[in-house]
């Protein structure tokens, strides 16, 4: 059910379905309210907490993947090299309410698929909760950090930011440019114009009134789940093999299939944080290949025939400097 409830509305909002034209004025009132929420943090009626730290919150205006995760996991990395004690925060998708720190033995029905990988992925303390501002205060009482990075949480005003970095879907982008429910917005377009960054996972937009900085996410090889073994993808051009992905948007994982040449292969998507079972992707003794944020709901019961397909980040030496720059001078702002 939740599988054709999820491409209806991608229907709507990416094909210019009629309904979405019928929802239109819920749309403009979802705006309204995006807008007068955003205001009333910013005269002060809601309060926004500081952290002792600078916060950095990788996010979205839209609903659903775009890959903030892969950047928040490499600005993680890139940070810890820089030298800094960097510490994650995250809503934990389906988790429960409380506050808890991610571990890699943690459950993904408590902290989510996104904070699993995360975990696995960079070694940072992380912790998930409800109220992220509760989740970085958690965090800095129990480990050292210089830094909070917030994976997701660009609407979550309760927690002050000192950088915000949007991350927009490059094949996708804002869709039929609506907000909710008649489109995929969370909050206006104009959002994106107030922004530190604007990151795109693809080929940016030219004419935009922000500048956008172009994310590529790249693999080349492939990871048996089960034994550990390492190929290039070209050793699967010619072998019929099938492809799971349960992402924002899985056109984007069979896509990037293709580009390296697995054509003879069967594409099944699934909702976004789908948790798989192992009938699920079992296709007789055909290989299967998955994203990293689906293996880690899938190692428990993988077989030989399973193969996680690994990205890495790609961003220019420009936008590297220009973050370091800029977070440089929020921490240094922060110890005066």
């Amino acid at each position: 059910m939740k599988k054709t409830i999820s491409r209806y509305l991608l229907d709507i909002w990416y094909k210019d379905h009629f309904i979405g034209t019928a929802l239109l004025p819920l749309g403009f009132l979802y705006s309204d309210f995006a807008k007068f929420h955003r205001w009333l943090y910013k005269i002060g009626h809601y309060k926004s907490e500081n952290l002792s730290v600078p916060v950095i919150v990788v996010g979205n205006i839209t609903v659903g993947g775009t890959g903030k995760t892969p950047l928040c996991i490499h600005l993680a990395k890139l940070l810890t090299k820089e030298g800094y004690r960097v510490g994650i925060i995250s809503r934990g998708y389906g988790g429960e309410t409380t506050t808890k720190m991610v571990l890699p033995t943690s459950k993904i029905s408590e902290v989510g698929d996104e904070a699993l990988l995360i975990i696995q992925q960079t070694d940072c303390p992380m912790a998930v909760g409800a109220k992220r501002a509760e989740a970085g205060k958690f965090l800095l009482k129990n480990t050292p950090c210089d830094v909070i990075l917030a994976d997701d949480g660009l609407q979550h005003y309760a927690l002050k930011r000192d950088i915000e970095i949007a991350v927009i879907d490059g094949d996708r982008r804002f869709g039929n440019n609506i907000c909710l429910p008649a489109g995929p917005l969370r909050e206006p377009i104009e959002r994106l114009n107030s922004v530190d960054f604007v990151v795109v996972n693809g080929e940016p937009a030219e004419n935009t009134a922000w500048h956008e900085w172009q994310m590529q996410l790249m693999g080349d090889i492939t990871i048996n789940l089960k034994t550990g073994e390492k190929k290039p993808l070209t050793e699967f051009k010619n072998v019929s093999c099938h492809a799971i992905a349960g992402i924002g948007n899985p056109e984007r994982f069979f896509k990037q299939l293709e580009k390296a040449g697995i054509s003879k292969r069967t594409d099944h998507s699934f909702p976004d944080h789908h948790v798989f079972t192992a009938d699920e992707i079992v296709f007789k003794n055909e290989c299967v290949f998955m994203t990293q944020k689906d293996a880690v709901k899938c190692q428990n019961f993988a077989t030989e025939n399973h193969w996680v397909v690994p990205v890495t980040v790609h961003l220019s030496a420009e936008f590297t400097a220009n973050f370091l720059t800029l977070f440089k001078s929020k921490l240094l702002r922060e110890t005066l």
